[in-house]
């Protein structure tokens, strides 16, 4: 819901919440909407499918890399500049993308891709510069449940551009996208957080303060810890569909959305409750209830139970807890210092992504036909308890910090 003085396109009030989904849309848009594309661009280029398959990796690794930067630069130049400036360069690279000559050219446009991630972290930091914790929460909640639902539309768009008009049509609506975004911040966007007064080496020397909050890091590694389950899920679930029990991609391709769906939920969740319930308790239940469901899960597989459905149906957990405890963890984390907001969501961001792509990579490498699907299940059910853990410290230390009398 908007905020009562927010006026969509209106300069002279603070962002509308539609502005702030858009920017998270169109960073989340540039992930993954040309995968089916990518077999096609082989052949256009000459190139081995797996030197084509690099530019998803190269472009999680330039995005982890530059949310390490993006927070500080804008707590030190404001929002809205390194905004349009990102979403300028993000369009120059997807043009570099279409004209490139070579896959190694290509590669590097979309390497250079990655500075769209300035939508998802400041759209993110414009919410906590506006709102407190908790009003907070709720809102992001309903800023990132778009990332739920563009991941899942995405591919079959970008299947039925290609289909129709070739690969570079993706490439072309990622342009047309953020030419649109760059038109919407321009004016509605007006800034939300005043400038820093430090130089950007005084800025980056800030990151001891944050880096030194034990809740930064308790908040941190709670978030990565819930969302790696679900990166886990990523890393193994294809396999444990066409390995283990032998379905057909396409069949495969509708089960494998179910975490979506309950993560679109438990965003929806998050807007309506955080408010009311407060953040630490969302966390909690989001943790809790991706535990529960894994459990379950497991307990079915260890009593010969388990099937297909079992195994995708009960994901809908994991999808529902992170949509809990995501957007109350990333409000949380951007509070514990609240004037290095910024800072707080760009190395957070990193962090979960860093953290999540490895333990992807780490379930696609344990997982055997002859393990079947209990390895991925106990994977993520320990990340999941761990969670639980580390939100536990959090509440712990706060009430330290209340008994000292320390804000």
């Amino acid at each position: 819901m908007p905020s009562a003085s927010s006026r969509f396109l209106d300069r002279a009030t603070p962002p509308h919440i539609t502005t702030l989904i858009l920017l998270t849309a169109v960073s989340t848009l540039g992930m993954n909407v040309f995968l089916p594309s990518l077999p096609g661009m082989a052949d256009y280029f000459g190139a081995d499918y797996a030197v084509l398959q690099l530019s998803v990796g190269i472009y999680l690794g330039a995005s982890a890399a530059l949310q390490i930067l993006i927070g500080p630069i804008s707590d030190q130049m404001g929002r809205r500049p390194v905004l349009l400036t990102g979403l300028f360069l993000f369009m120059l690279a997807t043009l570099g993308c279409i004209l490139a000559p070579t896959a190694g050219v290509f590669l590097f446009f979309r390497m250079c891709q990655a500075v769209v991630a300035v939508g998802m972290v400041l759209g993110r930091a414009a919410v906590r510069d506006m709102y407190d914790t908790d009003k907070a929460a709720s809102m992001i909640g309903y800023v990132t449940m778009v990332m739920a639902i563009v991941p899942m539309a995405a591919p079959a768009v970008g299947g039925a551009l290609d289909q129709l008009f070739g690969w570079k049509a993706n490439f072309w609506l990622l342009f047309v996208a953020g030419g649109l975004v760059w038109l919407i911040t321009w004016f509605d966007f007006r800034e939300t957080k005043s400038k820093s007064g430090l130089s950007l080496a005084a800025q980056f020397a800030e990151y001891p303060e944050l880096i030194r909050s034990p809740r930064f890091w308790g908040y941190t590694v709670t978030a990565a810890l819930i969302s790696g389950a679900f990166f886990a899920y990523l890393g193994g679930g294809p396999f444990v569909g066409t390995e283990v029990f032998g379905m057909s991609p396409g069949r495969l391709g509708l089960f494998l959305g179910a975490p979506a769906l309950g993560y679109a939920l438990g965003n929806g969740l998050s807007g309506l409750l955080s408010q009311r319930l407060g953040t630490n308790r969302m966390i909690i239940i989001g943790c809790a209830v991706a535990t529960v469901g894994l459990s379950v899960s497991l307990g079915l597989f260890l009593t010969g139970n388990g099937t297909e459905y079992t195994f995708f149906g009960f994901m809908t957990f994991v999808g529902l807890g992170n949509g809990m405890t995501l957007p109350n963890a990333t409000a949380g984390m951007m509070s514990v210092r609240p004037h290095l907001a910024g800072t707080a969501s760009g190395l957070g961001g990193s962090i979960m992504l860093g953290g999540g792509a490895a333990l992807s990579i780490l379930a696609g490498n344990l997982l055997t036909p002859a393990s079947g699907a209990t390895t991925l299940i106990w994977m993520m059910l320990t990340t999941a308890m761990l969670g639980l853990v580390t939100i536990g410290l959090v509440i712990l230390r706060e009430r330290q910090l209340a008994r000292r009398q320390i804000i």
